[in-house]
């Protein structure tokens, strides 16, 4: 009797030869970050809240570091994850400020509307100026970006019968938030919204950068030219990453103007712009908390040495960062994470 023997393989050793083949503890080569919250994160977003009550007396100043912060934070997305070199991210920064500026000087002073507003007319101008900085390279990108932060910068000065021109926009009348809180002299609900405004925003933003698309764009600030081997769309995702990062800029824009109730034409000037990299390159790039620390350091440094010096300031400024570009690659969080690594495996050792 003729036995028939199958040519199908047995689901058991089939199994067996693609583990052998693959390897048993083969793992993925890019894995999503944990999302999860460290206790240095937690005790970071705490300290805003124990300086309400412990700095009384520097609520205003702490206000504006928070929101210089979150325009750093705008620019880390663009520069720190996606590799886009910009000298004109002001321009953005700008649009936000007149915007909820020309809104409330107008009679629509309700805050959060305003601020929405500020951060969809900064979106609009990012989408529209991203075709043009997608396109080339990191010198390219420079100069696209520059020009557009003075062309910006000229028309707001020329429109002055708008904006106000180089006495500024002013004349503002804020609502109170929700209804119930008005801005008083003293800062008090002013830091709580800013503050609010960070902490929500940076919360969207941390879990963008640990998505898959954050993923994506790190993959394109590494090697941008292998991505579409693996169907990425390299210029959507940019295009995507730019406008989320001029209404985040956007948002800071109006975040001061409501604040403050001015806008200076400075909002859209080249120096601040060149103060934004500044304050990244010291916090450091591609960490979401860098713009964040570096804005805490370069505002607290200006304040205690422009009142030692007024003159000579920015010279302590200047040393500092050249400091930190020699000794801490990566900034302040990467020399630190550097020397953590460093202590650990000396303690392994």
């Amino acid at each position: 009797m003729n036995t028939v023997t199958s040519t199908r393989p047995h689901p058991e050793r089939a199994a067996g030869s693609s583990a052998t083949t693959q390897g048993p503890t083969m793992k993925p080569s890019l894995r999503l970050p944990n999302g999860r919250w460290t206790p240095l994160e937690i005790i970071f977003w705490l300290l805003p809240v124990a300086a309400y009550f412990v700095f009384p007396d520097y609520l205003i100043l702490i206000s504006q570091i928070m929101i210089v912060g979150l325009f750093a934070l705008s620019l880390d997305l663009i520069l720190g994850y996606a590799g886009i070199v910009s000298l004109g991210h002001a321009a953005f920064f700008g649009v936000g400020a007149y915007t909820a500026g020309l809104l409330a000087a107008h009679g629509w002073g309700e805050p959060i509307s305003g601020l929405l507003l500020g951060g969809v007319a900064a979106a609009g101008a990012g989408f529209l100026v991203s075709f043009l900085v997608v396109r080339g390279g990191d010198l390219t990108r420079l100069m696209v970006t520059l020009g557009i932060g003075l062309m910006l910068f000229e028309a707001a000065n020329k429109a002055a019968f708008i904006t106000g021109g180089v006495d500024g926009l002013s004349g503002m009348a804020m609502d109170k938030i929700f209804g119930l809180f008005e801005f008083d002299l003293n800062g008090k609900v002013a830091y709580v919204y800013s503050f609010a405004v960070l902490f929500i925003l940076f919360v969207l933003l941390r879990r963008m950068v640990n998505s898959p698309f954050g993923l994506g764009l790190k993959g394109i600030r590494e090697g941008g030219r292998r991505m579409p081997a693996i169907g990425a769309d390299v210029s959507r995702r940019l295009v995507a990453i730019f406008t989320v990062a001029a209404a985040v800029a956007g948002v800071a824009g109006a975040l001061l103007a409501q604040t403050t109730q001015f806008v200076g034409l400075d909002v859209l000037g080249f120096p601040r712009s060149a103060e934004l990299l500044i304050i990244l390159v010291l916090g450091g790039t591609g960490r979401l908390y860098g713009g964040l620390v570096g804005a805490v350091v370069y505002m607290l440094a200006q304040d205690y040495l422009s009142g030692l010096n007024p003159a000579y300031w920015q010279f302590w400024i200047g040393l500092l960062l050249i400091v930190i570009v020699l000794f801490a690659r990566g900034g302040l969080l990467g020399g630190l994470a550097a020397l953590r690594d460093k202590f650990f495996k000396g303690g392994r050792a």
